[in-house]
């Protein structure tokens, strides 16, 4: 695995050689995301739109991976990767560019990457995808992933979907998207080995919105769904109750607000926090919601107060919406301290909103380094 990640190690000081070699372990689908920007509105049918920007990436789960691997985090993805140009480029990109651990990953021959086309225009989206569901590797008695892929009825953004490792990493923390009726074996055998499982959510398709629907649950170390996901899932008609509500089912519930940042609930102690959001101009919401996960694992990793972990899920999430696309846009340490150092010089700004942000100050860099880091380009690579 590679430790080259960009910045700063947050778990420096607590890592011991005993430790596992992984900080988070994740599998889903890489796509090839296309983000055309510089669009002034929506495309009229009929006619030809020119943007006057584009860039090119790994997305779908690599958007998460490299919003980790540019926070320090030593991230191990398990994904199926096509055979193709597309293919080879996120798979450089991630491994090389990124430093993210792909031996849990595959290339499967004769297959095609999924590709999302995304145009970004008023603060907002709009994504075509195209892929097919991965073929099922043919098992063999060394190898450690069933031979299913993606389940009847999976959501279409979970597909095409590589098969699930039966025997992940050693892992500090693993993250899980959940989805209603599934159960992923992997997802067990990841808490039983030690690691934190954090997961997601996506709307319920069914309209149950029944927690004992999602198996995995009980296996979670953090559940961080939406305020709508939260409230439906709990019956509940305001985010916060449904927080303390979905406290009682994990250790803790993390319910993201939207413009007014984030409530937490920590089951154990019952403490709870709640963070206002960073008042930012939203480019592109792509991959917002990986990056405040990723700023969270990093906090609760790193054993940092739970205001703490909520205040910078939020900054990093903040920092994304400003630029255009998911792992494109994922922020690492150079551009937090950037923001740290520019804040303070504001006039405009309130103090004790600052202090929020003060327990930056020991843990940014200091000295300075090669910037910047090798990011996504408008092409699927260049020849050397």
């Amino acid at each position: 695995m590679s430790t080259d990640t960009p910045g700063i190690d947050p778990l420096l000081a607590l890592r011991a050689p005993q430790d596992p070699a992984c900080d988070v372990f994740l599998t889903g689908t890489v796509f090839l995301d296309i983000i055309f920007t510089g669009l002034d509105s929506a495309p009229v049918r009929g006619t030809e739109s020119w943007a006057r920007g584009m860039g090119s990436s790994p997305g779908g789960v690599a958007n998460m991976a490299t919003a980790l691997a540019r926070l320090g985090l030593r991230t191990s993805l398990a994904a199926a990767f096509g055979d193709d140009h597309y293919g080879e480029y996120c798979w450089d990109t991630l491994e090389q560019g990124e430093g993210i651990d792909l031996s849990m990953s595959r290339t499967v021959p004769g297959w095609h990457s999924p590709v999302t086309v995304s145009m970004a225009y008023e603060g907002e989206r709009t994504m075509v995808s195209h892929g097919h569901e991965a073929p099922a590797p043919t098992p063999t008695p060394s190898e450690s992933v069933p031979s299913e892929s993606v389940p009847a009825g999976a959501a279409p953004d979970a597909a095409p979907h590589p098969a699930f490792p039966r025997c992940p990493p050693r892992a500090r923390a693993a993250i899980a998207s959940l989805v209603p009726g599934r159960s992923e074996p992997w997802v067990a055998a990841a808490a039983g080995h030690g690691a934190l499982i954090f997961a997601d959510v996506g709307w319920d398709e069914t309209g149950r919105w029944d927690l004992d629907a999602l198996p995995d649950l009980a296996h979670c170390e953090a559940f961080l769904p939406n305020a709508e996901e939260a409230m439906r899932y709990t019956r509940t008609d305001c985010p916060r109750a449904a927080a303390h509500a979905l406290a009682e089912r994990v250790p803790l519930a993390v319910v993201t607000l939207g413009a007014e940042g984030a409530y937490a609930v920590d089951g154990r102690t019952g403490a709870a926090a709640q963070v206002p959001a960073i008042e930012v101009e939203a480019l592109d919401p792509t991959g917002a919601g990986d990056v405040f996960v990723a700023g969270f694992v990093t906090g609760t990793l790193a054993d940092w107060p739970l205001a703490d972990r909520l205040a910078f899920a939020g900054l990093t999430a903040a920092l994304s919406v400003q630029e255009f696309g998911g792992s494109l846009s994922a922020p690492g340490w150079a551009e937090i301290a950037a923001w740290w150092q520019r804040i303070r010089t504001l006039d405009d700004q309130d103090p004790a909103a600052l202090e929020r942000y003060a327990f930056l100050e020991e843990l940014l860099p200091t000295a300075a380094r090669a910037w910047p880091l090798r990011r996504a380009v408008p092409t699927i690579g260049f020849r050397q």
